[in-house]
């Protein structure tokens, strides 16, 4: 085998088959990091970026709620990126049984993905970040969807390659990552950096384990989902935020050309520098819309039971319980009302009528029976505007 092109993040070898993969070389990169002015800003704001967020989400009624949603939030968006169609709507939807039939029937795929983050966020606290708790929430990840067939939770044992769909060619891909003896070399490589003690800023390190599992690619599907929520599972182990409240997809969807591009100059050109300064922006942005988040639901929780106490005369405590339940789950039933209120359906039925005409719910489903109605205005604090963006 002769290696076609050397760069600091690793090499281009030829393959019998006629193609080159990728063997990357063990991180951090050879020569070291070089930490400019640019770099040492953009890490500075993405860490104030980041303690401003902590703080802002203690100032929350339940912190916890707004977890529940940016989950959510992050889960489809991450899934968007590999191509499925269910917005947040349908999760929310689904989970409150109210999604119709025909509706995106992929919706299982971010499911999925919501266990697999909170199944990995539970084992942190009794398995340290490691191969063995990547293959478990793989193996979560494409439990019953679309991949499942694809051996979830191991390892591949072939090669697989990045290019444009349907055209089934490693000679044409746009990327080969390492076959498969060099692949497991790479893991364990990747899980000596994860504990290697040699001082590292903690967010240039999830950048770096993010775009070198990317380049391991060491799955045959899922690699995209899992490489995102690495980065959540290694600053929540390090304890860099309290809450799991940092999630890029959004960023990595809105910049999916640049995202490639600069993970591909890391392979080709060794260019870890400018992927950083990309991934660090991402933290920064992210960070600050989700504090703005996190204010904004404030005031709007404020303003509702402002509504709620000034206009339902008698029936604003029970309204208000109900508005505090809407924070996690913010598309509710007739039944529901009743079941959180006790009240009888009929007066959980003039309940729910009262907070229509307040404008706190609105039915949605345009149904005579098994109706739905949505906390719009909550929901619409996290409405994606680029719902529609580019897929993988």
């Amino acid at each position: 085998m002769k290696s076609r092109l050397t760069t600091r993040a690793g090499n281009y070898v030829q393959q019998s088959g006629g193609y080159k993969a990728f063997i990357p070389k063990r991180l951090p990169p050879d020569p070291p990091i070089r930490y400019d002015d640019e770099m040492w800003a953009l890490l500075s704001k993405a860490d104030r970026a980041l303690g401003r967020l902590d703080g802002s989400t203690d100032i929350l009624p339940d912190p916890d709620l707004f977890v529940f949603m940016y989950v959510r939030k992050e889960a489809a968006l991450s899934c968007q990126i590999e191509g499925t169609q269910a917005s947040l709507m349908d999760v929310l939807e689904f989970e409150a049984q109210a999604l119709e039939p025909g509706r995106p029937q992929d919706v299982g795929e971010v499911i999925n993905y919501i266990k697999a983050m909170n199944y990995g966020l539970d084992r942190l606290k009794e398995l340290p970040l490691s191969l063995r708790l990547i293959g478990e929430i793989h193996g979560k990840l494409l439990e019953g969807v679309r991949g499942g067939e694809r051996r979830p939770g191991e390892f591949r044992q072939s090669q697989n390659w990045i290019g444009t769909p349907g055209i089934d060619g490693l000679t044409t891909a746009e990327f080969v990552p390492p076959p498969p003896h060099e692949m497991i070399d790479a893991l364990n490589d990747l899980e000596k950096f994860i504990y290697d003690p040699k001082p590292i800023p903690m967010l240039v390190k999830a950048g770096l384990l993010h775009a070198q599992f990317e380049t391991i690619h060491p799955f045959l599907d899922g690699n995209g989902r899992l490489g995102r929520l690495l980065i959540t599972f290694l600053i929540c182990q390090q304890e860099v935020l309290n809450r799991p409240l940092l999630y890029l997809s959004h960023f990595f969807k809105k910049y999916k050309s640049e995202y490639n591009s600069r993970l591909q100059a890391i392979r080709d050109k060794g260019d870890w520098e400018n992927w950083l300064k990309f991934f660090l922006r991402g933290v920064y942005e992210v960070a600050q819309e989700a504090t703005n988040k996190a204010r904004q639901i404030v005031r709007l929780r404020e303003e509702h039971r402002a509504s709620i106490s000034t206009e339902m005369g008698r029936g604003a405590v029970n309204g208000l319980v109900v508005l505090e339940t809407l924070y996690s789950n913010p598309i509710i039933s007739v039944e529901t009302v009743s079941a959180i209120t006790g009240l009888s359906y009929p007066n959980a039925n003039r309940l729910v009528k009262d907070l229509c005409k307040i404008k706190i719910l609105n039915e949605f489903t345009g149904r005579k029976r098994n109706r739905r109605f949505a906390y719009s205005s909550y929901l619409e604090l996290f409405k994606d505007s680029d719902q529609n963006g580019p897929t993988e």
